[in-house]
């Protein structure tokens, strides 16, 4: 086996379409959009990649993405490449996979994780979703303030509402939901779902259900796969999204991760 820091992206995207929902995030950094802040390692034998680790830079924290059909084998790589890795970072592991970091690493979990895909898309298409609109960059002080009011804390990168693929809902003038995209390439045909959250004293009413509907109708005209992680222990939006014909395929944990001196 040979470690490798890929550059080739046709030999990565061949990979990662061994599974096109569990790496639909993998695939859409491949996108010029994201590509700049992107590293792949690669494990090869006899020349053929066996598995990849992703690391995104593109926010505040790197995120280190260990995610794989095979988890001794991720386990196995990430041990390995722990060298190459930034000294902190925020991850995404398959089940176990977090055994690859010594003992004196701290590691804070941030809980078990679902990856679903959209399988059902007749039943998205069936919603009537009018009263829903579309957000652009003249959006962005009304969506900062949004989030900072429904879900602090969250991740959003504001370069996102130039993709066109943010939708917000609005009672009474005010933004009360908004759904969005966290990865979308048209040139790979996939999206992943993020930032979706609607306004506390909105909640229970259907307001996140009509902004994910909506742009799933969106996105389907452009991508292949439609993707999303969310929380285990998040049954209402489980329901949601399967209520919307979303399946979970994979289970993953987050965490954030500072290594201890080399």
């Amino acid at each position: 086996m040979e470690i490798r820091e890929l550059r080739d992206k046709a030999r990565i995207e061949a990979f990662l379409r061994g599974n096109c929902e569990l790496y639909v995030y993998s695939i859409g950094d491949l996108d010029d959009f994201f590509w700049p802040h992107t590293r792949c390692l690669a494990w090869e034998d006899g020349g053929e990649v066996r598995d990849i680790v992703l690391i995104y830079s593109g926010g505040a924290l790197p995120t280190v993405i260990g995610i794989s059909e095979r988890p001794d084998s991720i386990r196995a790589l990430l041990g390995e490449v722990s060298g190459l890795l930034p000294r902190q970072f925020h991850a995404h592991l398959s089940p176990g996979v977090e055994a690859a970091f010594r003992s004196d690493c701290e590691i804070e979990p941030h809980g078990a994780h679902c990856k679903m895909a959209l399988r059902d898309l007749p039943r998205v298409g069936e919603i009537d979703c009018s009263d829903v609109e579309r957000l652009t960059e003249a959006d962005l002080n009304v969506v900062l303030k949004f989030y900072e009011e429904s879900y602090p804390g969250n991740w959003f990168d504001e370069r996102m509402l130039e993709t066109g693929q943010y939708f917000g809902l609005r009672k009474g003038g005010h933004l009360v939901s908004v759904a969005g995209v966290h990865v979308y390439s048209r040139r790979y045909r996939v999206a992943a779902l993020g930032n979706i959250a609607t306004h506390p004293a909105c909640r229970r009413r259907g307001c996140g259900r009509l902004v994910t509907a909506r742009l799933c109708q969106e996105l389907r005209e452009d991508v292949d796969h439609i993707g999303l992680n969310v929380r285990a222990d998040n049954d209402a939006a489980v329901r949601c999204y399967k209520g919307l014909g979303f399946e979970i395929i994979a289970s993953y944990g987050e965490f954030n991760i500072r290594l201890s001196a080399r």
